[in-house]
């Protein structure tokens, strides 16, 4: 019997919701373009502004909305058109800010990727994320905020492993992308404190991102953010189980003490190289990852790992391994037992 696939990479992407599939559908109805000045147009561009307050309302932002493809663009947005330069970014942050960064200060982390508040300085723009896509390690954004805007700073959040799960911080512009957290693939927004941030662009978006507005992905977007976030309480659980059973066979978990998010988790199996574990993994019907989606593919040393101190035998030895709203306790003994298998231990008796 053929071993049913067994999804354990959901921060690199996660399930369409049903919700939102049929929020798509709906969306894709209202066919017309919302710019356009007719009954069907202005029908459209209702639906947009609805969605737009409604997306504002359940993620508690009081500022604007920007609608994009998704977390790069709104990061690249961002980065490009703030009125500050962008003058610092951790060094653990996603590629998607780093390919920007130039000659940005680095600033230094401790051990577990978590960068030193009293590190911040200048009236720049700062880039920090929420949650590390590869370790979970969640940064300390409000005390970060309010370090940042002591220097007359501004402080851009990449939230996309956090949006739809915790609740956002406290910083003037922040990036997420819907399919983290259930919604489709291809749209995003940036959360923007004050316009005046910005310099705008001209084009759609009350001129601050060009294109046709992607009507369907908006709606599907706010159906995932209208299913909640009930279930990341069962997820702190299931890290719980998965954790105590790596520890148990040998394994290390990468930032054990700091404060992470339940959704996602990096893990060393000493002696056995990711890539080893990966086909293992994948034969077995089980996708992990090693590092971000964007650069598991890659052999190079994941530059998180690196920031936080791991030589490049230590960082070789990592996957990741994600949770979502459809991961059950029986996936969780499925993956240790496998584990188990690869790292050559025997369940305990």
């Amino acid at each position: 019997m053929p071993t049913k696939p067994l999804y354990l990479d959901h921060a690199a992407t996660t399930p369409l919701l049903p919700a939102a599939r049929d929020a798509w559908l709906e969306g894709a109805a209202i066919w017309a373009n919302p710019s356009s000045p007719h009954r069907q147009g202005r029908a459209a561009r209702s639906a947009l502004e609805d969605a737009r307050v409604k997306i504002a309302e359940m993620l508690g932002w009081t500022g604007e909305v920007v609608f994009t493809s998704g977390a790069s663009e709104a990061i690249a947005l961002a980065i490009v058109r703030s009125k500050k330069p962008l003058c610092a970014v951790s060094p653990v942050e996603h590629e998607a800010v780093l390919r920007h960064a130039g000659a940005a200060r680095r600033l230094p982390v401790d051990a577990s990727g978590r960068v030193d508040p009293d590190s911040l300085g200048g009236d720049g723009l700062v880039a920090i994320q929420q949650v590390n896509s590869e370790t979970g390690v969640i940064q300390p954004l409000d005390e970060v905020a309010s370090r940042v805007r002591e220097s007359g700073g501004v402080l851009l959040a990449d939230c996309a492993q956090g949006a739809g799960k915790l609740p956002l911080p406290g910083a003037d512009l922040i990036a997420l992308a819907a399919h983290k957290f259930g919604g489709p693939i291809g749209i995003g927004a940036l959360l923007v404190r004050d316009w005046a941030l910005l310099e705008p662009v001209g084009g759609q978006e009350r001129g601050y991102r060009a294109g046709t507005e992607n009507l369907p992905g908006v709606l599907a977007m706010v159906a995932a953010l209208e299913a909640g976030s009930n279930w990341v309480g069962e997820a702190v659980r299931l890290r719980n189980k998965l954790e105590a059973g790596i520890l148990a066979a040998g394994g290390e978990v990468i930032a054990a003490g700091a404060e992470r998010s339940p959704t996602i988790g990096g893990y060393r199996m000493p002696g056995k190289s990711s890539a080893a574990q990966l086909i293992r993994f994948d034969a077995m019907g089980i996708a992990v990852s090693a590092g971000s989606a964007c650069s598991s593919g890659s052999l190079r040393t994941s530059h998180v790992l690196s920031a936080m101190g791991l030589d490049d035998k230590a960082a070789s030895e990592v996957i990741r391994v994600s949770i979502g709203r459809e991961t059950e306790e029986g996936h969780v003994e499925r993956f240790l037992e496998a584990w188990r298998e690869i790292a050559g231990k025997r369940a305990a008796a």
